[in-house]
C-alpha cells in the first residue's frame, strides 16, 4: 500500500480508501451477512487500508466499528458523515450534533477522525457555515471530533459551485467530491485550491454504473453525441473506451478508470467500494499501478473535458 499526507490534517493515509456506502455498502444491499462485511473490512486492513469513509444514512457505522475495534483506534483513519437536510428542509443543528453523538456509538469509538456535513448542495453552504461549523468546533474542541470536512452532493452541483467556495474557506480540512474519467471539472476548478490551502479530497463516484455495467456507458455516449458533446463516430462504436485497454495500458475499464484518477494531481484518496474479497484486491492492485500513458490521460483529457455531470448516478438503494 502507498501512503500520503491528508492535507494539512497531519493524517498519513492509504491511497485506497474503502467506501462503506455506494451501491454496495460492504456487500449488504448483495445479503452479505454482517460478519461477512466485518470480515471484509478486516480484510482491508490487512492488505494496508486505514481509511474508512461511512455515514450514518449507509447503516454501515456499527459494521466498521466492529471490524476496529480490536486494533488500536490510532491505526485507523475513520471519516462519518451527518446529513444536513431532508430533501430542501434543513436538519436543526441540534439535531446533526445527535448525529454525531450516534455515530460515535455506532462506531463505538470516543472520536472520528473526520466528521462531514453530508452532501451539501449550494444553497445550504451559508447555513452550514454560519450555524453548523460553529457547533462541530465545540465539539471538536471536546475531542469528539479530530478534523472537519465537507461533502458535496456530486449529482445536484456538477460544476463544483459549493466546493468552489468551500475551499477558500479556512475552516474545512478535507473535501469529498465526485471525480472520474468523464466528469473532470475538479482538475480546474477544484484541485488547485486544496493542494495550495492544504485540504485533503476523497473521491467519490470514480467507477459507479458508467464503467461497471453492460450498457450504461454506450447509452450515455449515445446522449451526448445527440447534445453535440462527443463525436456521433464515438458514440457509435460498442467500446467507446477501448483504446485504454491495450498492452502497456489499462486491463479493463474500471482499471483505467482507477488509475486516472488516483494519479490526478490533488487527488488524495480514491474510494472505492464492493462487497466482494475479490474486487477488493482487484481494486487496490488498480488504485496500486502506475499511471495510464500519456497519451491515454491526454485523450481523455481531450474528448472529455469538458463534460460535466455525467455518470453521477445515486446510488440504486437512495431514497432522498
Amino acid at each position: 500500500m502507498e501512503y500520503k499526507k491528508f492535507g494539512r490534517t497531519g493524517l498519513d493515509v492509504s491511497v485506497a480508501g474503502l467506501g462503506c456506502g455506494g451501491n454496495s455498502r460492504l456487500g449488504q444491499n448483495a445479503g452479505k451477512s454482517v460478519a461477512e462485511s466485518v470480515a471484509l473490512v478486516r480484510e482491508a486492513i490487512d492488505l494496508g487500508v486505514n481509511i474508512f469513509d461511512t455515514a450514518a444514512n449507509y447503516g454501515t457505522e456499527p459494521i466498521v466499528g466492529e471490524a476496529i475495534k480490536a486494533m488500536p483506534r490510532e491505526r485507523v483513519v475513520v471519516a462519518t458523515k451527518a446529513a444536513i437536510r431532508k430533501g430542501e428542509a434543513l436538519i436543526p443543528t441540534e439535531t446533526v450534533i445527535k448525529s454525531l453523538e450516534a455515530s460515535l456509538r455506532h462506531l463505538d469509538t470516543d472520536y472520528v477522525d473526520v466528521f462531514q456535513p453530508h452532501a451539501v448542495p449550494p444553497w445550504a453552504y451559508d447555513h452550514v457555515r454560519e450555524k453548523l461549523v460553529p457547533a462541530l468546533l465545540r465539539e471538536k474542541e471536546k475531542g469528539k471530533i479530530r478534523h472537519i470536512g465537507v461533502s458535496e452532493t456530486s449529482p445536484g452541483d456538477h460544476s463544483h459551485s459549493m466546493l468552489q467556495r468551500a475551499v477558500e474557506d479556512d475552516v474545512w480540512e478535507v473535501a469529498m467530491l465526485g471525480y472520474h474519467m468523464m466528469h473532470q471539472q475538479a482538475r480546474a476548478k477544484i484541485f488547485p485550491r486544496t493542494m495550495a490551502n492544504g485540504i485533503g479530497t476523497l473521491i467519490m463516484f470514480v467507477v459507479r454504473n458508467i464503467f461497471s455495467r453492460p450498457g450504461h456507458l454506450q447509452k450515455a455516449m449515445q446522449e451526448l453525441a445527440k447534445d453535440g458533446l462527443v463525436s456521433a463516430e464515438l458514440a457509435a462504436q460498442e467500446n467507446p473506451l477501448d483504446f485504454l485497454i491495450h498492452e502497456g495500458g489499462a486491463s479493463s475499464l474500471t482499471d483505467a478508470a482507477y488509475r486516472f484518477v488516483r494519479h490526478t494531481p490533488g487527488a488524495d484518496v480514491v474510494l472505492f467500494g464492493t462487497g466482494s474479497r475479490e474486487h477488493l484486491r482487484t481494486n487496490i492492485e488498480s488504485i496500486l499501478k502506475p499511471p495510464l500513458p500519456e497519451a491515454d490521460v491526454a485523450k481523455l483529457h481531450d474528448l472529455f473535458g469538458h463534460l460535466q455531470g455525467v455518470g453521477l448516478e445515486l446510488p440504486d438503494h437512495h431514497k432522498d
